[in-house]
């Protein structure tokens, strides 16, 4: 910040120029915190964190780099310093093997597991929450990818999304990060050889078209709605994944998939009502469960990868504050058509 001819007083900057200036960033800082962090809520704090550095220092800013470049460099090395807080965030299929018996319980994760959470595509961008557009959004904000992301170290995780996903030149990449290019070269080879191993399967699978994904979402919520585990049976690939935070059992393949929903989770028609979103460009439903009282309370967000064969990743988000952060209330009336 610069100062003024009194050394006790800093010029206040421009707030309508700073805004008009930096306003329109602030999704794809979002976006690209939320790829850096795994966390919806952490990537917020580090954009308002971003943004207020950013308003503080814009008296000194004297445009050696361009506005975008200059608001990366903050809310990249603000995400740094937060990661070198925090454990990664992972998903349950990151910590261990699919449980091969589908009447097993559900196990809790150990106190201390930082989960991976899904991002809300209203947040993203405009119209991005339409789920019959949920195909057209980019690749790089899925839940597959962002997961092994997570496998990444910090430095190499920051390489990488400047440059492939933000295509940042190495040399701009190298003044954000405070080193120099040919180690931001050598990051981003490590990176790609490091994802490469861990390149997740679905993202070689064929993607059905939006009116596809749109009809398998609504397939999906009423089979959930009415308890109708042969109908989701039909909609589950033969091959489809199953996980679900805060438990570590997750399962691999339909024939346990299933048996465990209608054992432990399906219960009774109108135990859950189930409405349409979309999240990490993936169709989602905004998840209530029916208490004694019979009224519908938040659970979270479920999160599905959609193939032109069914869904091949059922990706359960128990965290009820997520509902909120979707725009949806915590508490829920059924629509009319739904057993209460």
């Amino acid at each position: 910040m610069t100062l003024s001819g009194s050394d006790t007083e800093p010029v206040v900057p421009d707030s309508e120029a700073f805004v008009e200036a930096t306003e329109s960033f602030r999704r794809e800082l979002l976006a690209h915190c939320y790829r850096m962090l795994g966390s919806v809520d952490d990537a917020m704090d580090v954009v308002q964190e971003t943004y207020l550095r950013a308003w503080r220092s814009y008296g000194a800013f004297e445009g050696r780099s361009s506005v975008r470049t200059w608001l990366h460099q903050i809310a990249t090395n603000a995400c740094l310093t937060a990661l070198a807080h925090h454990s990664r965030r992972v998903l349950p299929s990151g910590l261990g093997g699919p449980e091969p018996d589908p009447e097993a319980a559900p196990v809790p994760a150990e106190p201390g597991v930082s989960w991976l959470q899904p991002i809300p595509d209203v947040l993203l961008g405009p119209g991005a929450a339409d789920p019959a557009s949920i195909v057209l959004a980019r690749e790089d904000l899925r839940l597959a990818l962002v997961a092994t992301l997570q496998y990444l170290s910090a430095s190499q995780r920051a390489v990488f999304i400047l440059r492939e996903v933000l295509s940042f030149p190495a040399a701009e990449v190298a003044v954000m990060l405070g080193t120099t290019t040919t180690a931001v070269k050598s990051t981003l080879q490590r990176a790609r050889t490091r994802l490469r191993e861990l390149a997740p399967a679905a993202d070689e699978i064929t993607q059905p078209t939006a009116p596809e994904a749109h009809r398998l979402l609504d397939q999906y919520i009423a089979a959930f709605q009415n308890a109708d585990a042969p109908a989701l049976e039909r909609l589950l690939r033969r091959d489809a994944t199953l996980e679900a935070t805060p438990f570590t059992t997750w399962f691999a393949g339909n024939k346990t998939c299933v048996p465990y929903l209608r054992t432990w989770v399906l219960g009774s028609p109108g135990d859950w009502l189930m409405l349409p979103t979309s999240a990490n460009g993936q169709p989602a439903t905004v998840a209530y469960t029916r208490d004694r009282n019979g009224t519908y309370q938040a659970y979270g967000i479920v999160v599905l990868t959609v193939t032109s064969t069914g869904i091949s990743r059922i990706c359960s988000f128990h965290q009820p504050s997520l509902v909120t952060t979707f725009g949806f209330p915590p508490t829920a009336i059924p629509p009319a058509g739904v057993s209460r």
